[in-house]
């Protein structure tokens, strides 16, 4: 069995986040994105979110409750108002597809090595428990 340094492991991984950066999902997510950035409408809505949570962040720090909850209200409102632009939709859509394709990536990567380190000690898969265990399981 070959010897990989972490090093070459980096760097496959590496090529893999390349890869990863062109399929059609990054894509859609970019196209996007870029939509989000043009849209008037949309940054407007985040520049007043902006303000108004600089403005939450005073009100609490000066214990001034009332003037906090209102600001509350009027940024819930907003989100919402942005929420409901179709680009904003998409665009959050396309971040949870991606989430999942990062997520399932992960997942098969964490299997695998744990697959691997099991099946080079001579372990059982269907338990999943390395061979050293069966091995050691002896000495009690």
């Amino acid at each position: 069995m070959a010897q990989y340094t972490r090093k070459q492991v980096v760097e496959e991984a590496h090529k893999l986040a390349k890869m990863m950066a062109d399929i059609e999902e990054i894509d859609r997510f970019k196209q996007l994105e870029a939509k989000l950035n043009d849209n008037q409408k949309v940054q407007s809505h985040i520049k007043k979110i902006k303000a108004l949570q600089k403005q939450a962040v005073n009100f609490q720090a000066y214990g001034k409750q009332e003037a906090l909850q209102k600001v509350e209200g009027e940024i819930d409102r907003l989100q919402n108002e942005l929420d409901e632009i179709p680009v904003v939709a998409e665009f959050k859509e396309s971040q949870v597809v991606i989430n999942d394709i990062l997520q399932m990536i992960s997942s098969t990567i964490s299997r695998e090595v744990t697959n691997e380190i099991i099946r080079s000690t001579g372990g059982d898969l269907l338990k999943g428990e390395t061979g050293t265990k069966t091995q050691n399981s002896g000495c009690h």
